[in-house]
């Protein structure tokens, strides 16, 4: 069995957790939402094996290296960290209803790479040559990936505050379903509180990488400029919560900002701007 079929496996699986989680928002069945979770979870499982197993055909070709190289593994990881970070959060807090909001991003990573993006295992190029790879990529994504469930619940937090605004949800709507506003603004502060410092991380390790493939720790090269503007909204975001209590509407409007620019860092420098991390855009 390749890879390459259980990733296709692991896509319908978010499919139809997809579905039952939009189902589940419609009827509030518990075991519809309990199938929802049930088919992200084996997707979840599933797409772990395809990864190691994806590893162990690189080594099989004489390439040897992580699947973490190009766009079509990196859009791969960042939906498997996404459901990692809803998984942490969803079995911790119990609200099971989020994942409406937060598996739709890793379905449509995971079918936007298996259907548009070269799947093929190559060499690394010479400035991936390094075991900073593997530090860098991996916590760069899991702090995108607490971005992305964070957006997912700011904007469950804008739609319940605006049906509260206009005189609450009806009895049995949908939006009655939603946690309290005052937990969507609390779950939204510790996603981010788990993103943050993994994004810093990432920057550095990124530095200590420039440095060892480029000779420089910064070029000001547009994927280390977004970076840059990614981490001054999110620490912006943090400064006002705990200095000036930022909550509720603009919190969640600063988060789905920041999520917005998260993608134009990962993906928007890639495909539309030059630079040293160009090596991904065209895979």
């Amino acid at each position: 069995m390749s890879s390459s079929l259980l990733f296709n496996i692991t896509t319908s699986l978010y499919m139809v957790s997809m579905i039952f989680f939009f189902a589940f928002l419609a009827v509030k069945n518990k075991g519809v939402g309990l199938v929802a979770s049930s088919a992200a979870y084996l997707g979840f499982i599933i797409q772990s094996i395809a990864i190691i197993l994806r590893w162990r055909e690189s080594y099989a070709l004489g390439h040897g290296h992580a699947p973490l190289s190009n766009l079509y593994e990196s859009v791969v990881f960042f939906s498997w960290t996404i459901i990692l970070i809803y998984a942490l959060i969803e079995m911790k807090y119990k609200y099971r209803i989020i994942g409406a909001f937060v598996v739709p991003f890793a379905m449509l990573g995971m079918a936007w790479a298996q259907l548009r993006l070269d799947s093929g295992i190559e060499p690394l190029v010479p400035a991936l040559q390094s075991n900073w790879l593997l530090y860098h990529v991996i916590t760069c994504f899991l702090g995108y990936a607490a971005f992305a469930v964070a957006c997912g619940i700011s904007i469950m937090y804008l739609i319940k505050a605006r049906q509260e605004e206009n005189g609450g949800a009806p009895a049995g709507g949908i939006i009655a379903t939603f946690p309290p506003c005052k937990v969507l603004d609390d779950l939204n502060y510790r996603a981010i509180m788990i993103g943050f410092p993994l994004l810093t991380l990432g920057i550095v390790t990124g530095a200590a990488w420039a440095n060892y493939a480029w000779g420089t720790y910064w070029s000001w090269d547009p994927k280390e400029t977004w970076s840059l503007i990614v981490w001054f909204i999110y620490a912006a975001f943090l400064h006002a919560r705990i200095t000036r209590g930022w909550v509720g509407k603009r919190a969640a409007i600063l988060s789905v900002i920041g999520f917005a620019a998260t993608i134009f860092c990962y993906l928007g420098v890639n495909l539309f701007l030059s630079g040293l991390h160009s090596y991904g855009a065209g895979r």
